[in-house]
C-alpha cells in the first residue's frame, strides 16, 4: 500500500516519551515496513532524543530531528513537514508517540489516501471509531469541541481535532505553512480548515484511540483555551464567506 502512494514518512513529535517511543517505533515498523519514521524531539529532559538516536543508528528507516527546546506540537509538525518535503516524501503522516494511535490502523489511512483523498483523518467519532480507557470528561470535551468546530467553521469533518492523519505532499505545499501559528488541538483544526478551504478532498476512517499508559499527557487548560479562542475568531471572520457562498 505504501509503495503505491510513493514514499511515506511518519512524523512522531516527542517530549519526555522515553518509555513509549521504542514501542511506537517497533509497532510502526511492523505495521508499515516500507514507511520511514521521523522523530522530532524537543530536547526532552528525560533523554528521549538519545533513545531516538539509538533507534536511528540501528535502522535506516528511522530518522531524528533534534529541536532546541519545547516549542509546541504545531511547531514540531511544521518542522517535520518541511524536513519531509525537502527529502522528497510523497505522504506525510502525523502520529502521537504515546501509543494513543495504533500503528496497526495506519494501513487503512493509506488505503483511503490511495482512493483519492488529499487528507485522511483517523477519526474517533465516525462509525467504527472506538475509545479505550478514555475518561468520560475527556470524551465529552472532545465531542463538544468537534461539534463546535463543525457548526462554527462549516467544516464537514467529525474529528477535526484528531492527531492521527495523513497528508499528500501536494496538500501541504498548497497550505501556507509560514502562516500557521497555532498549536495543540488547534493546530489540527487549523490545517483541516486550510485543506477544506483549498478545495481539497478530506476523508475520515475509524480508528481505536487508546489512553496512554506511560508518561504525562500534554493536554492543558492553555491548549484548550487557545483552541477555543482561535476557532471562535476563525468562525466569526469566515462567516461572510460562508453566507456569500450560499446566496
Amino acid at each position: 500500500m505504501a509503495e503505491s502512494l510513493g514514499r511515506v514518512l511518519v512524523i512522531v513529535p516527542t517530549y519526555n516519551e522515553r518509555e513509549n517511543l521504542p514501542v511506537t517505533v517497533g509497532r510502526l515498523r511492523a505495521a508499515v515496513p516500507d514507511a520511514h519514521i521521523l522523530v522530532a524531539d524537543d530536547n526532552s529532559p528525560d533523554g528521549t532524543g538519545a533513545i531516538a538516536d539509538e533507534l536511528a543508528a540501528a535502522d535506516d528507516h528511522v530518522h531524528v530531528l533534534h529541536r532546541a527546546g519545547k516549542q509546541g506540537l504545531g511547531a514540531a509538525y511544521i518542522a517535520g513537514f518541511r524536513w519531509g518535503l525537502a527529502e522528497g516524501y510523497d505522504v506525510l503522516v502525523e502520529m502521537d508517540a504515546d501509543g494513543s494511535h495504533g500503528a496497526e490502523d495506519l494501513p487503512r489511512l493509506l488505503e483511503a489516501m490511495g482512493g483519492g483523498a488529499d487528507l485522511v483523518i483517523g477519526s474517533r467519532w465516525v462509525p467504527g471509531g472506538r475509545l479505550v480507557n478514555w475518561p468520560r470528561s475527556r470524551e465529552a470535551l472532545s465531542r463538544g469541541a468537534n461539534t463546535y468546530v463543525r457548526l462554527l467553521l462549516g467544516v464537514p469533518v467529525h474529528d477535526a481535532t484528531a492527531g492521527f492523519r495523513a497528508y499528500r505532499a501536494g496538500t501541504l505545499e498548497k497550505i501556507d505553512l509560514d502562516d500557521v501559528q497555532s498549536q495543540g488541538y488547534c493546530f489540527q483544526v487549523d490545517l483541516t480548515l486550510r485543506t477544506v478551504r483549498a478545495g481539497l478532498r478530506v476523508a475520515e476512517v475509524p480508528i481505536t484511540f487508546v489512553e496512554r499508559t506511560a508518561g504525562a499527557s500534554k493536554m492543558s487548560r492553555a491548549v484548550f483555551a487557545e483552541a477555543l479562542w482561535r476557532v471562535t475568531v476563525w468562525g466569526l471572520t469566515g462567516l461572510p464567506r460562508r453566507f456569500a457562498r450560499h446566496r
